[in-house]
């Protein structure tokens, strides 16, 4: 593995890492407004790193299929929502600006379980980046190291408000600085994590890239759709939301059409 790849993997952890930091420069809890912007943009990052820098990847590595060059983009998606869906029916969380957890009963802390909702987000993120990087060791798949690292600056930038919004609320019910932090960044490890464990396997992958592509794309997709839409437009100013949505699908668009 080179270092570039090494480096690429860990930027989205880096990410979170700085946007838990928050609780050492900010007072009390992140502005409501401010949260939903961020909750917005953060949809819009993901929304736009699964077309751009998954899904149409996938279907151009299918291009052999003829018409059929969708299919594995199909499946893939498919297979990634699927997966979310269990992963939200068998791990116990507790989304932000909620009382009543999901999934299986559980006696866990509801600090515990806001991290683990916010590791269910990560864990795609990890693999799209892992998937990405994989594609690039491939050499035919297409995907250049730019693109690769357009994915994983566009994540960061999207991990930043999610580790300042586990963080700062865990401050302000008590928690002490240290501790919200090491939760906030906590919940962004699953990310590098996957993303090696996926580069560890790239050498069998490389015929399945297409569907893992795409897998991630939809798991991702889920997450946006599932909650971080929900949360950024409940309430009054859902306006911000969209707002945020629109420059981070922006954003992100430009990332990869500039560094792909």
């Amino acid at each position: 593995m080179s270092i570039d790849i090494f480096w690429g993997i860990l930027i989205p952890f880096i990410g979170t890492t700085a946007g838990a930091a928050c609780v050492y420069f900010l007072r009390g809890e992140l502005n409501a407004r401010v949260q939903k912007a961020l909750l917005g943009f953060a949809s819009g990052v993901m929304v736009a790193a699964s077309v751009w820098s998954l899904l149409i990847p996938a279907m151009d590595m299918s291009e052999e299929l003829g018409t059929l060059s969708f299919l594995p983009g199909v499946a893939g998606f498919c297979l990634g929502i699927f997966f979310l869906l269990v992963m939200d029916r068998i791990i116990p969380h507790l989304h932000l600006g909620t009382d009543a957890p999901e999934g299986p009963a559980s006696s866990l802390a509801k600090t515990t379980m806001l991290v683990l909702a916010v590791t269910l987000h990560n864990l795609p993120e990890g693999m799209a980046v892992g998937v990405v990087f994989a594609g690039v060791l491939a050499k035919e798949t297409g995907i250049t190291m730019a693109a690769a690292f357009a994915l994983a600056v566009g994540i960061a930038i999207q991990n930043f408000p999610e580790g300042a919004i586990v963080s700062m609320p865990l401050k302000s019910v008590g928690m002490k600085k240290t501790k919200a932090f090491l939760c906030g960044s906590a919940s962004g490890v699953v990310e590098p994590i996957g993303a090696f464990l996926t580069l560890l396997l790239s050498a069998y992958i490389t015929p399945v890239l297409p569907y893992l592509l795409s897998f991630a794309a939809g798991a991702m997709i889920y997450v946006v759709v599932e909650e971080l839409i929900p949360e950024s437009a409940e309430g009054e100013h859902s306006d911000l939301g969209t707002i945020g949505f629109c420059a981070g699908f922006l954003i992100m668009m430009v990332l990869d059409v500039v560094l792909g």
